[in-house]
């Protein structure tokens, strides 16, 4: 199954390219690279040769996917452990 808009919650982030678009965090604002790792609550984004760790719950993430669409993703849809969120069932968002 193909990653989409839709879908994309429910998929591996790693190798993803995401964007911070907003955190409470002024420093992490702005930051974007490649998903390389996951946690319960965090994203480890590699940036120009630099590993950033971004806690999930208190930032908004742009995905994009690899057809090149852009997809808007709250981070508190995606605090929990990847491979639980994976079979986690999910209403609309």
């Amino acid at each position: 199954m193909s990653i989409t808009p839709q879908n994309l919650i429910r998929h591996e982030l790693i190798g993803l390219k995401t964007k911070v678009e907003k955190s409470t965090d002024p420093t992490q604002k702005k930051i974007s690279g490649t998903v390389v790792d996951e946690t319960y609550n965090t994203l480890k984004i590699e940036s120009k040769k630099k590993e950033k760790v971004i806690p999930k719950l208190n930032a908004i993430f742009i995905f994009t996917l690899p057809n090149g669409v852009k997809v808007r993703v709250d981070g508190k849809l995606l605090v929990s452990r990847p491979e639980d969120r994976i079979k986690k069932k999910f209403a609309r968002w």
